[in-house]
């Protein structure tokens, strides 16, 4: 994962005509990112925004979802591509148990394996991280009333894949699969074992044996060769030349 020059870019600006003011309280955030100074970077803009209270930071989704529980914030900022626990996991655990906070994905990626399994989640907003200060404050705000708290291009993406045919059974996984359990399903695919899956995907074997038994319980498969046939027939498997996370 990269760092964004759009966030570093403007730690000193302030966003005009923010709806933020007057004695309405500001809005709790936790902010979680696997990168120290992308995370460290995202906790001083925010610091500097109108109507933003940043109350805790957490580096994988597991943190996520113990903030959570912790410090019941308002809106976690959460990134996709974490060890341990990836956003899109961590944002479905956080909807499904604590209803009362929103998410607003801020991520390097608007690819639609990033995206989709993010908004099928549970996620509220989804922002990448060109996104300036007023775009941040907006998105909170937007999720906080009940709106989408959408990127513009993020938006067009939508709309677009909304127009391709076949659009609503190939937007997400299958048998609500997270998009790690997916891509660990691809490379079981691909022959990988699970160390080799482990190294690929930069987490521990424990890890990756956990990700396949709740596969293999969604999706009621006994074997890696089931696994194999499912993701084939399921179009899971891994595109030629795709890049790893």
């Amino acid at each position: 994962m990269t760092s964004d020059e759009g966030i570093a870019g403007i730690a000193g600006e302030s966003p005009a005509g923010s709806a933020a003011g007057g004695d309405k309280p500001p809005a709790r955030v936790v902010v979680v990112d696997d990168q120290t100074v992308v995370r460290e970077g995202i906790v001083m803009l925010l610091g500097l925004l109108p109507g933003i209270e940043v109350v805790g930071s957490g580096a994988d989704g597991e943190e996520a979802v113990r903030l959570v529980a912790e410090l019941a914030p308002d809106v976690v900022l959460m990134d996709l591509r974490m060890p341990r626990c990836d956003g899109a996991e961590a944002t479905r655990r956080i909807r499904a148990e604590y209803p009362g906070t929103q998410v607003v994905v801020l991520t390097t990626y608007a690819d639609d394996d990033s995206l989709f399994p993010a908004l099928k989640a549970g996620a509220r907003g989804y922002l990448t991280k060109d996104a300036g200060g007023d775009e941040i404050v907006r998105a909170v705000e937007d999720v906080l009333s009940g709106d989408a708290g959408l990127a513009p291009q993020i938006q067009r993406r939508l709309l677009e894949r909304l127009s391709e045919p076949d659009a609503t059974t190939s937007a997400v996984p299958p048998d609500g699969l997270t998009a790690r359990e997916t891509e660990v399903l691809a490379l079981i695919a691909e022959g990988m074992s699970n160390h080799e899956i482990a190294r690929s995907l930069h987490v521990s074997t424990a890890t990756v044996k956990t990700h396949i038994n709740n596969l293999f319980a969604k999706a009621g498969l006994k074997d890696r060769a089931q696994a194999v046939r499912y993701a084939f027939r399921n179009r899971l498997t891994k595109p030629e030349g795709r890049a790893g996370t």
